[in-house]
């Protein structure tokens, strides 16, 4: 298991409750685990559900990005205790509405497939919410195992999601 420094990426989103306060604080606390200087978010943008239930309300999505000291599973456990911690209810019903939902997208360089975490994140380059605020921070990342930039799977996104409206630039 890696435990030097990675390149971290995190989507947030939240479609319950006050959805800019719940990011806000997912991100105040994923900034505690993150090396001194190296946190950067992206734009918060509204966004309509992908894959919900029936009249789900729609997201606030962003992104950030940091440099985190441990292992993809040490930032697992990091992540599903925020959503914890934030109220994050247990639900059967896949993607209901949830008040926080932390995922990590990347870490660094490495390629995990199968138990509970997959990196890089297996939907992220289909993800109009993910890719938009990607770019916003770092256009030019290549993934690992991938051949272009997020930017350019951006540019190439065949996705029924329409274009994201900005909530807030600076939050």
């Amino acid at each position: 298991m890696k435990s030097s420094v990675s390149k971290v990426g995190v989507a947030l989103g939240s479609n319950l409750g006050n959805r800019l306060r719940h990011l806000q604080d997912a991100r105040d606390l994923l900034k505690n685990l993150a090396a001194p200087g190296s946190f950067r978010q992206a734009p918060v943008y509204q966004t309509e559900p992908v894959a919900c239930p029936p009249d789900s309300p729609d997201f606030y999505n962003t992104v950030v990005e940091f440099d985190y000291a441990g292992t993809a599973h040490d930032l697992l456990d990091a992540t599903q205790g925020i959503e914890f911690r934030l109220g994050r209810a247990a639900n059967p019903e896949r993607n209901a509405p949830r008040v926080i939902d932390v995922d990590i997208l990347y870490f660094g360089d490495e390629r995990i497939d199968g138990g509970i975490l997959d990196l890089p994140h297996p939907r992220l380059t289909s993800r109009r919410f993910v890719l938009q605020p990607l770019t916003d921070l770092h256009p030019e990342l290549v993934l690992p195992g991938d051949q272009v930039s997020i930017a350019e799977h951006l540019r190439h996104l065949d996705s029924e999601e329409p274009p994201l409206a900005t909530v807030q630039a600076v939050w």
